[in-house]
């Protein structure tokens, strides 16, 4: 007996089955103390297809964009390389931007959301200095992706997401990556909420890194980092966010201090603002474009923003926040910058 077949259906449906990679089934347990090798790209893609069963295009892929990241200085630690390396990007972007998951920039993956471009994540990431010891905090898990590079750097990670079903997608999709062998996602904690109030049950945290811009540092957080901790944190009006080291530090007479400093060198970076009735506030002072900081009086637990250099930077803030909702405006690319 013969079965109708439609052609072009089947024709189709080979296409997409060729373009979509095996799903890796990690063969080899999970180790702190191994790395892929770095001497070649061949011999990476060999070690990461026997040990990780992992696609060999996407990772040789994974491969050369390291070499831009190296070249443009967005990383620079060994621990930061292997959890880079380690981490498979193609698991966290949506299946029609499957081919472009190692392009520099941000891809979106719905809810108005984005993944963001690896040269971003593996500065941020890096600039946050995580060791193993450390607890890391993550506001906008988003995709999963910046979740599951931590997770390769320190095996205790919290991490929140605002939107609801984005928050479930991505736990089932960590829940998935473990069924299959991705062992250190079990390190993974998270959970649907505001992330503008942190995740107060498990603080203090060594490191938080904060993926959506913001007028000013949410004292929150800024009280759930640890005395010598640091948060990476785009502040500034919408679409034209400065991407903020704030290092804070305890005196001997028990004063505590934050210094700041831009990972980018002064470069606007735009990230669209944070939602939630948390940060709701903010909105209204970012929108007349004007660069705020914060300045935490910690005795009494108040922020009190102050207004920087408005007279000389607001009106080249305006027209890159101008030039920012252009480039928003473009389909896929209209949603806040999420690292996750």
């Amino acid at each position: 007996m013969r079965l109708a077949i439609d052609r072009r259906r089947f024709l189709v449906g080979a296409a997409v089955a060729a373009a979509t990679p095996a799903v890796a089934i990690v063969p080899t347990p999970y180790e702190w103390d191994v790395s892929p090798p770095r001497q070649s790209r061949e011999a990476f893609v060999e070690w990461m297809a026997r040990n990780r069963g992992e696609d060999r295009r996407l990772l040789g892929e994974r491969w050369d964009r390291l070499q831009q990241i190296i070249a443009h200085h967005d990383i620079w630690d060994e621990a930061d390389i292997r959890a880079y390396l380690m981490t498979p990007r193609e698991e966290f972007v949506t299946p029609e931007n499957l081919d472009r998951a190692y392009e520099w920039h941000h891809l979106n993956i719905g809810f108005g959301v984005t993944i963001t471009g690896p040269h971003t994540v593996a500065r941020m990431t890096n600039t946050l200095g995580i060791k193993r010891s450390d607890k890391a905090l993550e506001i906008g898990t988003g995709s999963g992706y910046q979740s599951a590079y931590l997770a390769n750097l320190t095996p205790h990670v919290w991490s929140i997401e605002i939107i609801p079903p984005l928050a479930a997608r991505t736990r089932q999709l960590y829940d998935r990556l473990m069924a299959r062998g991705y062992s250190e996602y079990r390190a993974i904690r998270t959970r649907n909420a505001d992330g503008y109030y942190g995740w107060e049950e498990f603080a203090p945290f060594d490191k938080i890194i904060v993926t959506c811009g913001i007028d000013h540092i949410p004292p929150p957080l800024l009280q759930q980092l640890t005395p010598d901790g640091i948060m990476v944190i785009p502040v500034g009006p919408p679409g034209a966010q400065h991407v903020i080291k704030a290092t804070k530090s305890r005196s001997p007479d028990g004063r505590v201090s934050v210094t700041r400093s831009d990972i980018y060198g002064g470069a606007i970076i735009p990230f669209v603002p944070f939602t939630g009735p948390g940060q709701a506030h903010s909105f209204a002072r970012s929108s007349r474009f004007q660069p705020r900081a914060a300045r935490f009086d910690f005795a009494s637990g108040v922020a009190a923003p102050v207004m920087t250099s408005v007279l000389l930077l607001a009106p080249a803030l305006c027209a890159a926040a101008v030039i920012a909702s252009i480039v928003c405006a473009v389909p896929g690319v209209h949603a806040r910058t999420s690292i996750g």
